[in-house]
């Protein structure tokens, strides 16, 4: 597969918000470099990278797809990312692997809190990037406006490398501020152009970008300044010298702009792609660890190194089985080789090695440092996995996986398909990371977790698609618990006569409440036999017993201390079976005695929203019962942190969005366990007493 050389290899994902034309920009982009005879277009369905049901419904990416195209003698693999937030944790797999980035931004909505989200990460996984503002044809387009929006918004340096001719309706095509020529376009879906001086009205403009694209070239390479200051000047050689290095060093954005559907400005963005973007050797040394050692291990991105590579996808299909999409870091690897999985300290047999095309894959014989590509049918491999030569192992490191933020119950829409709900969740949740799923061992519920109602509703889409099963979603149980709140002492006699052996237990026990969170805690303070040792574990383990289900709505029993300080016994009738009952009758009296109460698990939550909507959430926050912890500033948004009841937010991502405009992202985590207010838990038990009636 070697054609091109690492330094010829350019690992570049297509990152931005939701509905800010990535995947249009990637169907251009394979349209212009030969890859497809046709523009794909996302609103009718015809999208080569948008191809799964569930995305041509929506029209939206909900899963990263791969391709690879050539470009002035380089090898582009490209992948293209979700932007909406259900789907960011997919993204953000992918970015581990990714050499470079476009950033897409729409010229109509500016910079959204998802792209805020992108550029944080980015700058985690140390990714360099240019930046697409697109839909210049659409009406309200502004593209200096987007350029002010991301300075401000991501504290960036943003430079035009190109500027627009017209906006909107009177959008015709791009001026080019390095060479200073007009390209407008014929707007035949070709990318059809004429090439020729700046309009008149345009100059001044032109100019002043032109100045500002030339200073920021010279500040990012000290020989480029030094000959600045002398002449006031750089040749064109030395303007993509100085964007080469601002782009690998961070000092600065450059920008392109156009229109992916009308196939305007993306050549030239491709020339830009291969100038400034780094090469798998421009990033460098990788840092691993021994796995048996511990220590630092690293890897030179040469295809005559140990070979090493990271599983950053996995895709699991009913007919093909699993694939396992991986990003060589270094050295070489053949089709029909055996591997060595450094994570799971297991070896693998790589049958076909595969290059991801869209829906389809082309098999190729081998892989070197830089190439991304495929491979079936794994048996212990999963995401984040490190494959590496066994002789030479490094473990990579996996980046962090995103919590889910929100559950449901999931109920058969058939009796007897939980087994093939199971199984097929399962290998669902083998593709995304991001999703959760357990079997309530208390609430006997199926719970499924993800990233936002539209991620889970379209899990449950893919699970009748792809596996034939149909499920109804529920809100799921909130884990409540009881306690007690005094200490209270009680006895209890068990005695059975019946004919024969008869039963015989008397115990006397203390119950007090212990502090939130302490559990259930057995003293024995028996004195003088009059319960013989080996019956004293029968009454603790009759209350534990009791335990799970408490006497005000059948919720577990917690933070409460159980003594058993008196008794009496039969030498004949005396046994463990009657002390378990005596223990488990004198407890649950005990706790009736004992002013039981309902405990609600509580949450804490990070909630990020643009400055103007922190009001609007902070009062919604405190309407939930909620208590504000305190907030954070960053770039253009608070983040603002709470506690909250679990049973106020089991539903909040589609309220946030709404809040925010989608905008707005949370996390949330279970902390502890808080009594309910009085006026709730009247409420709550008249509501579990209508259940039982």
């Amino acid at each position: 597969m070697a054609k091109f050389e690492t330094k010829k290899l350019r690992n570049l994902g297509i990152i931005g918000q939701g509905d800010a034309g990535k995947t249009s920009l990637v169907e251009a982009i394979l349209f212009n470099t030969g890859m497809t005879d046709r523009l794909g277009k996302v609103d009718d369905g015809s999208s080569n990278m948008d191809f799964e049901p569930e995305e041509t419904k929506r029209k939206i990416t909900i899963s990263s797809k791969l391709h690879h195209c050539e470009w002035n003698d380089h090898e582009l693999h490209i992948v293209d990312t979700p932007g909406y937030t259900n789907f960011l944790h997919d993204t953000r797999g992918c970015m581990r692997v990714l050499g470079g980035a476009v950033m897409v931004v729409s010229a109509v909505d500016g910079v959204k809190a998802q792209t805020q989200t992108l550029w944080k990460w980015a700058e985690e996984f140390e990714i360099p990037f240019i930046a697409f503002i697109n839909k210049l044809d659409r009406e309200r387009s502004d593209y200096l406006t987007t350029l002010d929006d991301m300075e401000k918004n991501l504290k960036c340096r943003p430079v035009a490398v190109n500027m627009p001719i017209g906006e909107a309706e009177e959008f015709k095509g791009v001026i080019d501020l390095i060479r200073m020529k007009a390209r407008t376009y014929k707007f035949d879906e070709k990318g059809s152009y004429d090439e020729g001086d700046i309009p008149a009205e345009y100059q001044e403009e032109a100019d002043r970008l032109h100045l500002m694209l030339v200073e920021a070239c010279a500040e990012a390479d000290d020989e480029l300044m030094e000959k600045y200051l002398e002449t006031e000047e750089l040749s064109h050689v030395e303007i993509l010298r100085g964007l080469r290095e601002g782009v690998l060093t961070g000092v600065f954005i450059p920008v392109l702009c156009g229109s992916a559907t009308a196939n305007i400005g993306i050549r030239q963005l491709l020339d830009y792609i291969v100038v400034s973007t780094p090469s798998p050797v421009d990033k460098g040394i990788q840092y691993g660890k021994n796995p048996k050692t511990g220590e630092e291990e690293t890897r030179e991105p040469d295809p005559s190194a140990p070979f090493s590579a990271m599983v950053f996808k996995t895709v699991s299909d009913p007919f093909t089985g699993k694939l396992s999409l991986f990003r060589v870091y270094s050295g070489t690897v053949k089709s029909d080789s055996n591997v060595y999985n450094s994570t799971k300290e297991t070896s693998e047999r790589i049958g076909q090695i595969l290059l991801p095309e869209g829906k389809k894959q082309k098999a190729v014989s081998e892989a070197v440092a830089g190439d991304i590509v495929a491979v079936a049918k794994l048996k212990e491999t999963e995401t984040g996995d490190t494959l590496c030569d066994a002789g030479k192992p490094i473990v990579y490191e996996s980046p962090i996986s995103l919590k889910p933020v929100i559950s449901f119950a999931l109920e058969p829409k058939n009796k007897g398909d939980e087994e093939k709900i199971f199984t097929g969740l399962s290998k669902l949740t083998e593709e995304d990371p991001a999703l959760h799923l357990l079997r309530d061992v208390e609430t006997k519920e199926m719970i499924i977790s993800g990233m936002g109602q539209v991620h889970v509703e379209v899990v449950v889409e893919k699970l009748k698609r792809k596996y034939g099963v149909e499920v109804l979603l529920k809100e799921p149980k909130v884990p409540y618990r009881e306690t007690i709140k005094k200490s209270v002492e009680q006895a209890y006699r068990h005695k059975k006569q019946s004919g024969g052996k008869g039963q015989f237990a008397d115990v006397t026990i203390k119950i007090k409440p212990l502090e939130r969170g302490a559990g259930y805690e057995f003293v024995d303070k028996v004195v003088g036999g009059v319960i013989p040792r080996q019956f004293i574990p029968a009454v603790d383990k009759g209350i534990q017993e009791s335990l799970p289900k408490g006497v005000l709505a059948g919720y577990p029993i917690q933070d409460v201390q159980v003594t058993l300080f008196d008794g009496s016994h039969h030498s004949v009738d005396s046994s463990e079976m009657a002390f378990k009952i005596a223990g488990s009758m004198a407890f649950k009296k005990a706790v009736e005695a004992a002013s039981p109460i309902l405990l609600e698990p509580m949450v804490e939550m990070e909630i990020n929203v643009p400055d103007e909507c922190v009001g609007e959430v902070i009062g919604d926050m405190n309407s939930r019962r909620g208590k504000v912890l305190g907030m954070e500033p960053q770039a253009g948004s608070q983040v603002i942190k709470a506690q909250v009841p679990m049973s106020e937010v089991l539903k909040y991502a589609p309220d946030l969005r709404s809040m925010t405009s989608d905008r707005g992202l949370f996390t949330m985590e279970f902390t502890h366990y808080e009594e309910v207010p009085s006026h709730m838990m009247a409420k709550l038990l008249a509501e579990f007493k209508a259940k039982v009636e």
